[in-house]
């Protein structure tokens, strides 16, 4: 039970895994929307929707399997496991939603994701042992 000596920690718990769950979407629409773009395909809504949807469904998997809410700036106990995760429901729902993934595509976005669903963690725990 929560008492009114928690309620400040609690909402701090809650915010911060609210964060961090929007910087993982964020990540997976700046990458979306930077290939799209680099692709010329357009950086409208509605394509960055169809675009990102696997990887936003990925990275929700992810989350949940993690349990990230635990530890949701952990770069090992969260985002190792969001990010693989993400790569890999991603890359299995776009085959079979009849999208391409060839390996370039695969070795890309396993890039960019991992540097920034980890990375973004890395810099934030680096940033609390400093300060």
């Amino acid at each position: 039970m929560i008492t009114t000596q928690d309620a400040p920690r609690a909402r701090s718990s809650f915010r911060t895994t609210a964060l961090a769950f929007v910087a993982d979407l964020l990540v997976v629409l700046v990458f979306v929307a930077i290939g799209r773009r680099n692709h010329a395909e357009g950086v409208t809504a509605a394509g960055v929707v169809a675009t990102a949807w696997p990887f936003a469904a990925g990275t929700t998997v992810g989350w949940a399997a993690a349990r990230a809410w635990r530890a949701p700036t952990s770069a090992l106990a969260s985002g190792v496991p969001v990010w693989v995760t993400t790569i890999a429901v991603g890359m299995v729902l776009r085959r079979v939603s009849g999208e391409g993934t060839p390996i370039s595509f695969v070795i890309v976005a396993s890039v960019f994701l991992g540097t920034f669903l980890v990375g973004w963690r890395a810099v934030a725990g680096w940033l609390r042992r400093r300060g």
